[in-house]
């Protein structure tokens, strides 16, 4: 027998909850300006942790439309259309790591100190450092509960309460 649980509801960010969380990265120092151009990217593209940690310069187009190719689940590639805001933090933070250069074209987007690609856990603590700044400034835009997931499901609601069609959403 399948066993019955309750479901839990999945906690999503509202756009005032979006907009403290990416106040909070210090982007007067080079880590700052990572952490916000990651995040942002995060809730930008809804892309899942290991998208994101597998991306590469390449994967950027910086010429209208703006996107991203995104490699997912199964090795199966999507393009996701970006603000051009987005693209500002993106093209300064890579300007800055020299990651527009050719030779970089496939080196990890985000990488930690050491210059290797970023872990899952490393993606988790950055994302709970600023929640729980965001927190402590307002404690009602941010939940308890909350993960990096949360960014993800936070770019569909928004979405949807856009008007967007659910079938553009899903895909």
């Amino acid at each position: 027998k399948v066993k019955k649980s309750r479901n839990e509801t999945i906690n999503y960010l509202s756009i005032d909850g979006i907009k403290l969380l990416l106040e909070q990265p210090n982007i007067t120092t080079p880590k700052g300006r990572r952490d916000l151009a990651m995040l942002a990217l995060m809730y930008d593209s809804a892309a899942r942790v290991q998208e994101i940690i597998d991306l590469e310069p390449l994967s950027i187009r910086f010429n209208k439309p703006y996107t991203i190719k995104i490699i997912g689940k199964g090795n199966k590639a999507r393009i996701v259309p970006l603000m051009e805001e987005e693209i500002t933090h993106i093209q300064s933070y890579m300007k800055e790591t020299g990651l527009l250069e050719i030779h970089k074209r496939h080196e990890p987007l985000f990488y930690n100190s050491r210059k290797d690609k970023l872990t899952r856990a490393g993606v988790n603590c950055i994302f709970h450092k600023y929640a729980t700044l965001a927190r402590a400034k307002n404690p009602g835009l941010i939940p308890d509960k909350i993960s990096c997931h949360s960014l993800r499901h936070s770019k569909a609601m928004h979405l949807l309460q856009a008007g967007v069609n659910l079938v553009y959403i899903r895909d």
